[in-house]
């Protein structure tokens, strides 16, 4: 069988704010369709590698591939220009800790937004897709309603309907459900899974250890900003074998596997 070329290919990836190093040649692959989950303390360099993958943060050395866009880095390399990185931002969708709702548009009006400024569709067109968006995470009878009358939960579902209604190649999660009370959690966990399922490639930061042994195809784990150790999600949430790992986990009840 042909070996399938990664969704997601990252290379000899550095970043460093100031004198910090902050992510110290992390290498990563991501098969199409699959789901990665980045686990690790905080500070461990989880969240900068996701908002490097799509250049809100700038690498300051290796290689980044995102489906057939690449980006070198490094200080006798040439950085995107707004173009290319706008068009490359708009595949590559993400969902942060906040909202980051318009408060004055409806429900509807945040998810057609992008796709008739950004990617140039008719109303008609854009308000289709983003129904279909909607119906997908569950909130197609809120699409009149305004953020601020949606529980936190459902705002971000909202988020999540938004980015993919751009159509990306893939998702990044970033702490999706961190600001979320804990009753609210599970029904934008349910969102993203429902994702996985229809085969949407995702990188995930999350503290969820048992959704991410449940949905996620493989586990990265950073410590840092060193990737530790990877592998097959179970095996390494229920037998890692390097001891940063072993130590992290144990901090997380050992119901963290599923009923």
């Amino acid at each position: 069988m042909t070996a399938k070329v990664p969704m997601i290919e990252i290379s000899r990836l550095r970043k460093c704010f100031g004198q910090l190093e902050v992510l110290k040649d992390i290498n990563l692959q991501v098969e199409p369709g699959g789901v990665v989950a980045l686990l690790g303390p905080s500070g461990s360099g989880k969240s900068t590698l996701l908002r490097c993958i799509n250049l809100l943060v700038t690498p300051d050395d290796g290689a980044i591939r995102v489906g057939e866009t690449s980006f070198q880095f490094g200080t006798s390399v040439q950085q995107p220009k707004a173009k290319p990185l706008a068009a490359f931002r708009s595949r590559t969708g993400m969902v942060f800790q906040s909202f980051n709702l318009f408060p004055h548009m409806s429900v509807l009006g945040n998810v057609i937004e992008a796709p008739i400024h950004v990617k140039g569709l008719d109303r008609k067109t854009a308000t289709e897709q983003a129904m279909a968006q909607l119906e997908k995470v569950g909130l197609a009878d809120r699409a009149s309603q305004m953020p601020d009358t949606l529980s936190g939960g459902q705002k971000q579902r909202v988020a999540i309907a938004r980015a993919l209604a751009m159509e990306p190649d893939v998702m990044l999660f970033d702490e999706a459900t961190s600001a979320l009370d804990p009753e609210l959690v599970g029904e934008v966990l349910q969102a993203i899974q429902k994702l996985a399922a229809d085969g949407m490639t995702m990188v995930i930061v999350t503290h969820e250890i048992a959704f991410a042994r449940e949905v996620a195809d493989r586990v990265v784990f950073m410590r840092d900003g060193y990737v530790v150790e990877e592998g097959p999600a179970r095996a390494v949430i229920d037998t890692p074998r390097m001891d940063a790992t072993k130590t992290f986990l144990s901090h997380f009840h050992k119901g963290a596997s599923p009923r």
